[in-house]
């Protein structure tokens, strides 16, 4: 499989079933949802995570061996690091939904297979991937020119990643620290800080900060990660703390182009807008959009497990 692809983030952690996101990771070369994510979608549980925790109960005293086809996985928790959840591949989900009862399980079931199915299209031909990921910003409400430069940052941030891994940086927690790094030194601030600015803190973990971005933001962490990456070359940086000084020194050179920017303007790059309000949001940072507050729906009870 192409590394780069898989590191493009590109929609590549997360998967929408009826407006509602699943997590997912690629693994052993297929695709493993997180098992508490797929509960929450199909019993509506105000507690997914203590529904999946009694049902395994249930399955492990029947005898049940659906509990071996899950793994221990590390998906982006609410909080916004790397936790370690419970995912299964397509098999193992399928006899789990067997042991739930719900209406929505046969939807499910297909969505599953097309989501499958998608994916051996986009190991065959890398092209499919972003025209989808181009098509579902469309359909969100993304103006087209936004849209291209979020593109833009896809293959940019693909790049650094593919070079991180090349000089041994593990993923998920050391490339969480790189780029906060250059996140610092770019903007003045961690990605935690940037998405409570933007009223994204409290909401559902698959909120990705760069898809709540102005144009100039995604242009600055554009420079930032480009230029790190080309620091990292220049250098030969070779695992984590010699590529946490090359983050540092790209995140800087962006940091002071906005830096000037910001004198010559008199308006700062980092904005409060978000994608929140789309149709009709402002995305290119001339108007804030300030954080609504938001109240967790409440989620209708299900028959125990």
């Amino acid at each position: 499989m192409n590394e780069r692809m898989k590191d493009s983030e590109a929609e590549s952690h997360v998967a929408v079933f009826q407006e509602q996101s699943i997590r997912r990771t690629w693994h052993r070369n297929q695709w493993w949802f997180s098992v508490v994510d797929v509960c929450a979608v199909l019993t509506e549980s105000a507690d997914a995570g203590a529904y999946w925790r009694k049902l395994k109960q249930r399955l492990g005293a029947e005898g049940s061996e659906v509990v071996t086809f899950c793994h221990g996985l590390k998906l982006p928790a609410p909080d916004g690091k790397q936790r370690q959840t419970d995912c299964a591949d397509t098999e193992g989900l399928l006899r789990i939904i067997q042991s739930i009862p719900s209406p929505k399980a046969e939807p499910f079931k297909r969505w599953l297979a097309k989501v499958g199915y998608e994916r051996i299209q986009e190991i065959e031909d890398p092209e499919l991937a972003s025209a989808r990921a181009r098509a579902l910003y469309e359909a969100k409400g993304y103006p087209k020119a936004w849209i291209e430069k979020r593109m833009r940052s896809i293959a940019v941030r693909g790049e650094l990643t593919a070079e991180w891994q090349q000089r041994g940086v593990r993923e998920g927690r050391e490339y969480s620290i790189l780029t906060a790094e250059i996140a610092r030194a770019t903007f003045g601030m961690t990605p935690g800080a940037h998405k409570a600015l933007k009223g994204l803190a409290e909401r559902k973990a698959n909120d990705n900060l760069r898809d709540h971005m102005t144009d100039l933001e995604l242009i600055f962490t554009m420079l930032g990660e480009a230029s790190t990456t080309e620091i990292a070359r220049r250098k030969d940086a070779q695992g984590l703390k010699k590529n946490q000084i090359a983050a540092k020194e790209g995140g800087t050179i962006a940091g002071d182009a906005r830096k000037a920017l910001e004198a010559k303007t008199g308006k700062p790059v980092v904005s409060a807008s978000n994608h929140l309000a789309l149709p009709g949001a402002p995305m290119d940072g001339t108007t804030a959009v300030p954080p609504t507050p938001t109240k967790p729906a409440k989620r209708k009870g299900v028959r125990k497990p």
